[in-house]
């Protein structure tokens, strides 16, 4: 079983740590937190050593794989310091600012080929997302999409009365389309494939984020447009168009119904009921790789994951500079 590290102590590293422990894959020893009592009532709650400091997590620390879920813009100085640490690496989307980080992030793992870096794009790697895939090779044509992902966000509550929460800032490489929106990129990246042009017309904030926004992907012969927002919800389905066939998909982040509308008329759901816990999939679709890393279907999918992660952090960061949203990570 791997032993397991976290990084942050909020609701999405909860849901990460339950889902590892459904996986049967995983055993929590270690948690790091800036505040000793954020971190001791989550060890109290899930178990684990709660570490204040970050090079003692990490150099006394007794774990395997590291989980990262501090803010955005963390993300690549602690991913690196996992690196050099010799730690496996799953870090919550997105994965770094821009491709820069990237860039510095791969060649640091080019001189630790045994260490494996994983964007906890959770949907990608369940049934539905793979059942959309295969329907999508069967239609004769694509026509173009829209897909939606609006959905308020509580800290926007904080915002609203003055405060500047950090999925809501630029310092902290926040805001819709890199919270909410990169689920949606990488619904376009892996079903249509790299945009070869984008637009992105946003909805800023007075901290310089996007609150909400639409995003145009243009391919040849088809454009997808992307619905996004953290301070407003939308219950618009989301839909992928043949000529007279349509894919239709409750939401195209949760993905809990999808339904093919045939040309003639008929209809067949695709989706499987989904897992009560989303992040159970990846959680064991990353033990797979990490238990077994020369197999070489393990190898193939690493490397098709890291490549897609690669191509949406392009696209997100094409798409904000088409909106002149720049984060303080962008000029470092």
């Amino acid at each position: 079983m791997l032993k397991l590290g976290i990084i942050g102590t909020n609701w999405i590293t909860q849901q990460f740590v339950e889902a590892a422990a459904a996986s049967k894959e995983y055993e929590l020893t270690s948690v790091y937190s800036r505040h000793e009592e954020s971190g001791k009532a989550f060890a109290n709650k899930n178990g684990g050593q709660v570490y204040t400091d970050l090079d003692k997590f990490f150099n006394d620390g007794d774990f395997d794989v590291v989980y990262i879920a501090s803010p955005n813009s963390l993300h690549f100085a602690q991913t690196l310091k996992a690196i050099d640490a010799g730690k496996q690496i799953i870090v919550e989307k997105p994965i770094v600012s821009n491709p820069d980080e990237f860039a510095q992030m791969k060649a640091a793992l080019a001189k630790h080929p045994e260490i494996h870096v994983f964007e906890a794009a959770r949907h990608i790697h369940e049934h539905n997302f793979r059942a959309i895939r295969k329907q999508l090779a069967s239609m004769e044509t694509i026509s173009g999409a829209t897909l939606t992902y609006m959905k308020y966000s509580s800290r926007y509550d904080e915002y609203l009365a003055g405060k500047d929460p950090n999925v809501f800032t630029t310092t902290f490489s926040g805001g819709a389309l890199q919270d909410l929106g990169v689920y949606v990129v990488y619904d376009a990246v892996t079903w249509f494939g790299k945009p070869n042009r984008v637009h992105y017309y946003a909805t800023p904030l007075r901290t310089g984020a996007d609150g909400k926004g639409v995003a145009v992907l243009g391919y040849d012969g088809f454009d997808v447009t992307l619905n996004i927002g953290k301070n407003t919800n939308s219950y618009l389905p989301s839909e992928i168009y043949g000529v007279k066939d349509t894919i239709v998909m409750d939401n195209a982040a949760e993905l809990t119904s999808v339904i093919y509308h045939a040309a003639d008329g008929s209809t067949k759901r695709i989706s499987e009921e989904p897992d009560d816990n989303p992040m159970i999939a990846e959680a064991k679709d990353f033990a797979t790789v990490i238990n077994d890393p020369k197999n070489p279907d393990n190898v193939r999918h690493y490397q098709t994951w890291l490549h897609l992660s690669e191509i949406v952090n392009s696209v997100l960061f094409d798409l904000r500079r088409k909106a002149s949203i720049v984060f303080p990570a962008d000029n470092k």
